[in-house]
């Protein structure tokens, strides 16, 4: 993905170059600075093991660039996804419809997801970060060492039907090993996988409240109070039995459980 970001602002770079090339008399001091600088962002380094990167000024730009991605990567690629859904789906079992509020709930998963996720990136700070700052890999290494960790948390949460469904579908046949899997599989994989396992602890979290709502309703209509809403009643009894079996506890201990934490 980092190559295909890098050839498109080359690409970019080398368009805008030809068109200012195309038109000197329009902005000749603009491109004299340029030939001034030698456009430095776009050379090519050979290492000494014959593989070539980037100069450092274009990788901090695909970098800058790439972090607008970084939305898409912490829901597809961490358990925000299954946190922030278990949340969603016990708010409306509760009948509450803002409280929480979206920003709580989205602020307590994400500090729940570093919680989770700090083992691995951890190991990202330690196989990836720390040696691409001290200059021992380069930037391709870097990345390649920081995709392992994520690929082997994404791997201990994904069902193999999952990852068979999108194999069928990209026709990449048969599989020697797990780490053949490309990541273009994996994430979508990973991704239905937690929707999954996301919807089955919800809705064990819905049958108590749904037996309330029941129980509530059939009290109401034996009493004939036809135009009395359940819900009404129901609520402050959902909520006081969520309160006594201290229910935040067991959601958030049941969420990290799922994840082997």
């Amino acid at each position: 993905m980092l190559r295909v970001m890098i050839k498109a602002l080359l690409i970019w770079v080398l368009a805008t170059g030809v068109a200012l090339a195309q038109e000197p008399a329009q902005s000749p001091g603009f491109i004299e600075s340029l030939e001034g600088a030698g456009i430095p962002a776009v050379t090519l380094n050979t290492n000494p093991d014959g593989s070539q990167e980037y100069t450092v000024t274009i990788q901090i730009l695909a970098i800058m660039t790439s972090l607008t991605l970084l939305p898409a990567i912490l829901m597809m690629m961490t358990s925000f996804t299954r946190i922030i859904i278990v949340f969603a789906i016990l708010r409306q079992a509760l009948g509450l419809q803002q409280s929480p509020s979206n920003q709580i709930l989205i602020g307590l998963s994400l500090f729940l997801t570093l919680f989770i996720m700090m083992p691995v990136f951890e190991q990202v700070n330690e196989r990836a970060l720390q040696p691409y700052l001290s200059e021992q890999m380069t930037s391709s290494q870097a990345l390649t060492a920081a995709t392992a960790p994520f690929r082997e948390f994404m791997v201990g949460q994904t069902r193999e039907s999952d990852l068979d469904l999108f194999l069928d579908i990209g026709r990449y046949g048969d599989v020697a090993t797990i780490d053949d899997v490309p990541m273009t599989v994996l994430i979508p994989a990973f991704v239905t996988s937690e929707l999954k396992t996301a919807f089955q602890i919800g809705f064990m979290l819905f049958i108590p409240f749904l037996i309330i709502d029941l129980v509530i309703a059939s009290v109401l209509m034996a009493m004939g109070m036809m135009m009395l809403s359940p819900l009404i009643i129901s609520l402050p009894f959902k909520i006081m039995l969520f309160v006594l079996v201290d229910g935040w506890a067991m959601v958030i201990g049941t969420l990290a459980a799922s994840f082997g934490v």
